[in-house]
């Protein structure tokens, strides 16, 4: 059965759609000894001789899906061509020889929660703005916030020209620092921009000092550590697939940040984080 090839690389694993359709707009698939550019060009995974940068397909094993802790210093990509180290590097000492690559974006100098799959649909949805899955942020910003600018970054910012869409804030604690007063703010954002909650920061004049993602939608662990990993459940999955499928109320301003209870699994019984 002919089936689009974008399709067909993010159902093995190779990348989520998105992605696969700019590995074939940059001529990198062939079809058949074909190189092919064209979106929208079907194939047969079964019949066909399909490659990705001359290595051939095969059909998955099986679907994997891994929850690290990304630490400061790391590239959220497979490779680096600056050789930085990667969250690829800690998955392969952790003896993961699976395909996978990262759900979204977290910055070199950023840490907390990652996950990593060779399911090209779920990562589609997970990163699409249309779907507004959550991601929750705490992060320590130079100064305090005043209320205004907390509504403000609840509201939307603008950056590049288009406004964010409506985030949920607040203010977590307050602290001293050498270089004087900081805040830890706890943010929720339903859309995955480059750098976006640093920039958000930036733009009311409370720069980031640091950065850490604690929850993807309904994916949390508390006991995780920076550098260990480890495989989702099959609650947690499921969890996660009812997230990205739904359909979300935008929400005009701000509120709690504090998730509901009922969206955050429970560690007990998942597999032991793994260094």
């Amino acid at each position: 059965m002919d089936i689009r090839l974008q399709k067909i690389l993010s159902t093995a694993g190779i990348a989520s759609r998105r992605a696969a359709e700019e590995y074939i707009t940059q001529g990198r698939v062939m079809v058949n000894g074909t190189t092919v550019t064209e979106l929208g060009t079907k194939a047969d995974p079964d019949a066909d001789d399909i490659r990705v940068d001359g290595r051939r397909l095969k059909p998955p094993k099986g679907r994997r899906y891994i929850l690290l802790y990304k630490p400061r210093g790391y590239m959220t990509t497979r490779s680096d061509p600056q050789r930085r180290p990667t969250v690829i590097d800690l998955l392969t000492k952790g003896g993961v020889r699976d395909y996978v690559y990262p759900v979204g974006r977290l910055d070199y100098d950023s840490e907390g929660l990652l996950l990593l799959t060779s399911d090209g649909d779920l990562a589609a949805k997970l990163t699409h703005p249309r779907h507004g899955v959550e991601r929750e942020y705490h992060v320590r910003v130079r100064g305090v916030p005043e209320e205004r600018q907390l509504e403000r970054l609840a509201r939307g910012i603008v950056l590049e020209g288009r406004r964010t869409t409506p985030a949920e804030i607040q203010l977590h604690k307050t602290l001293e620092a050498e270089s004087g007063p900081q805040a830890v703010l706890a943010v929720i954002i339903r859309e995955g921009r480059n750098r976006q909650v640093r920039d958000m920061c930036d733009a009311i004049g409370h720069p980031v000092v640091r950065l850490r993602r604690v929850r993807i939608g309904p994916i949390t662990d508390a006991h995780i550590r920076p550098g260990e990993f480890r495989d989702l459940d099959a609650r947690e999955i499921k969890a996660l697939q009812r997230a990205a499928d739904a359909t979300p109320v935008r929400k005009a301003g701000g509120g709690s940040a504090k998730p509901r209870e009922e969206d955050r699994p429970s560690p007990r019984g998942a597999k032991s984080p793994r260094r």
